[in-house]
C-alpha cells in the first residue's frame, strides 16, 4: 500500500518531498477522520433518541456528561502514555519493544479502568445532586452514569487497542470499527429505549418490539456496542496486526517500572488536564444548571452538534502524533518541523469549512437532536456563536496532537487548562448573569480562540529551538 511506503520511508531515513509528507498526512487523517465522526454520528442519533423523549430525559445526561467525560479523560491520558511509546519504538523499528508496551499497556489500563468503574458506581446515586440538577431528572441521571462507569474496564479496550493501532499507522482498522460500533449503537438503542410500538414503512404497517428503557437503554445499548466492537478491536490488534501482534510471541503481561515511568511522565499532565478540563466543564454545567432545563438541554445538544465540526481536528490530530512520533523514533528531525506545519495548516482549513457549515446548517443540525422548539431555538444561536472559533480551535486541538506525538504533555497540558479556567470560566460566570447560555457560548469562542493563539506560538518556538529537548 502506498501509506506503509511512504510510513517506510520516515523509519528508514530516506528523503520525502513536501507532497510526500502531505499525502501521508491526508492519508492517515481521512480514517482518523471518519472514526471520529462516526462516534459523533452515534452521539447524535442518541441524542435524538432520547430526545424525542422529552426535554428531561435530555438533560439528565447532559448533566452527567461532564463527569462521564472527566473518567474517560483519565483512562485516555494513561492510554496515551503508553501509545506514544509505541509510536516511538515502531519509528525506531523496535517491533519486539513495541509487543512489549503493547502487553503491558494492556494491563495497566484495564486495572485503572477498573478502579474508575468501582469509583464512579459509588458515586453515582450522589452526583446528580452534587451537580445541581432538578430532582425529576436526577434517577435518570444516575443510572446512566453507573451503566457507563460500570463498563469501562470492557469499554477501555475499544480505547486502548485503537490508540496502539493508530500509533504503528493503521488508521482504517480503528475507523471501520468505530462505525461498528456505531451501527451496533443505533440498532440496539432502538429496541431498548423505546416500547413495542406500530411502525409504518412504505406503506406497511407492523409491530415493532422493544424494552421501553428511555435512558436507561441509551446508556445499556452504548455499552453493548463498545464491548464488541472492544473484542473485535483487541483480537486484530492481537492476532493481525503486521507490527503489533502478539499471537505466537512469549512476553511479560506485568508492566515494568521503565515502561511505567514512560507512561506516567507522558500521561499524568494529560490525566490531569484531562481532570481539569473536566472539572471545568462542569463547574460550566453548575453556571448553567440555574438557567433552567431547557438551557441544560440546550446546552447539552449544543455541545454534541459542535462535535460534527470539530471532531475532523481531532482526527487530523491523531494522525499529527503518529507522524511525530514515528518521525522521532526514527530521528528524523528533519520531518518533524514541515509535519507539524503540514498537520496544523491541513486541521485549520478543514474546521475552518466545518464552521461554516455548522453556521450554515445549525437549524437542521439542532432540529434533528430535539423537537422541543425552545430548546432548539437556543441551541442554534449557541452553534452560530461557536462557529466563528473553529479555525483557531483547530490549531489548539492539531498541535496538541504535534506536542503529544513527542512526548512533551506537561507545558501544552498546562496552556489548556489555564486557557480553560482563567478565560472561559471567569468570562462565563461574569456573561451567564447578563445573557444567559448565550453568554456561556460567548465565553466559549473567545476561550478557544486565545487558546489557538498560544499554541501556534508555542509552535512557532519549539520549531525555531529545533524540538530541543524531546525524546528524552
Amino acid at each position: 500500500m502506498r501509506k506503509d511506503t511512504l510510513l517506510d520511508y520516515v523509519r528508514t531515513g530516506q528523503p520525502m518531498t513536501g507532497g510526500q509528507q502531505l499525502q501521508l498526512a491526508v492519508m492517515l487523517s481521512v480514517p482518523a477522520i471518519m472514526a471520529q465522526l462516526s462516534s459523533i454520528v452515534m452521539e447524535y442519533i442518541d441524542a435524538s433518541m432520547v430526545g424525542s423523549l422529552g426535554a428531561e430525559a435530555s438533560a439528565s445526561i447532559g448533566l452527567v456528561a461532564s463527569t462521564t467525560w472527566l473518567f474517560w479523560g483519565l483512562c485516555s491520558g494513561l492510554s496515551s502514555g503508553f501509545c506514544v511509546q509505541i509510536a516511538h519504538r515502531i519509528g525506531a523499528r523496535d517491533q519486539k519493544g513495541a509487543r512489549d508496551v503493547v502487553r503491558q499497556g494492556y494491563t495497566a489500563v484495564f486495572l485503572f479502568g477498573l478502579t474508575l468503574g468501582l469509583i464512579g458506581a459509588a458515586i453515582s446515586p450522589f452526583l446528580p445532586t452534587w451537580l445541581g440538577g432538578d430532582e425529576s431528572i436526577r434517577a435518570d441521571a444516575t443510572r446512566y452514569f453507573m451503566i457507563l462507569t460500570l463498563g469501562m474496564p470492557l469499554e477501555v479496550f475499544f480505547y486502548l487497542s485503537a490508540g496502539m493501532l493508530r500509533s504503528s499507522g493503521n488508521m482504517l482498522v480503528p475507523a471501520s470499527l468505530g462505525v461498528m460500533a456505531c451501527v451496533l449503537d443505533v440498532a440496539i438503542n432502538f429496541l431498548l429505549i423505546f416500547p413495542t410500538r406500530s411502525l409504518t414503512l412504505l406503506g406497511y404497517t407492523f409491530v415493532m418490539p422493544g424494552m421501553g428503557l428511555g435512558v436507561t437503554g441509551a446508556a445499556v445499548g452504548s455499552l453493548l456496542a463498545f464491548t464488541i466492537s472492544a473484542a473485535a478491536m483487541t483480537w486484530f490488534l492481537v492476532v493481525r496486526s503486521k507490527e503489533l501482534r502478539l499471537l505466537g510471541e512469549h512476553g511479560s503481561f506485568i508492566p515494568q517500572r521503565a515502561t511505567l515511568q514512560r507512561a506516567a511522565r507522558i500521561g499524568i499532565p494529560m490525566m490531569f488536564q484531562h481532570t481539569a478540563m473536566c472539572l471545568a466543564q462542569i463547574v460550566t454545567t453548575i453556571i448553567v444548571a440555574p438557567l433552567g432545563t431547557f438551557a441544560i438541554a440546550a446546552h447539552s445538544f449544543g455541545i454534541t452538534a459542535e462535535s460534527i465540526a470539530y471532531m475532523p481536528g481531532y482526527g487530523i490530530s491523531d494522525a499529527a502524533q503518529t507522524l511525530m512520533g514515528q518521525s522521532l523514533g526514527a530521528g528524523r528531525r528533519d520531518l518533524m518541523n514541515r509535519f507539524a506545519m503540514v498537520t496544523v495548516g491541513l486541521g485549520i482549513a478543514v474546521m475552518t469549512l466545518m464552521g461554516v457549515l455548522m453556521y450554515v446548517a445549525a437549524p437542521l443540525m439542532m432540529g434533528l437532536l430535539t423537537p422541543v422548539e425552545a430548546v432548539r431555538n437556543l441551541g442554534i444561536d449557541c452553534l452560530r456563536i461557536e462557529a466563528w472559533a473553529e479555525p483557531m480551535f483547530a490549531a489548539a486541538i492539531v498541535t496538541y496532537g504535534v506536542f503529544v506525538g513527542t512526548g512533551d504533555t506537561f507545558k501544552p497540558s498546562l496552556m489548556n487548562l489555564i486557557s480553560m479556567w482563567a478565560v472561559r470560566l471567569t468570562l462565563a460566570a461574569i456573561l451567564a448573569s447578563t445573557y444567559g447560555l448565550k453568554g456561556v457560548w460567548i465565553a466559549m469562542a473567545i476561550e478557544l480562540t486565545f487558546r489557538g493563539f498560544i499554541f501556534l506560538l508555542r509552535l512557532a518556538y519549539k520549531i525555531h529551538q529545533g524540538w530541543k529537548g524531546v525524546g528524552k
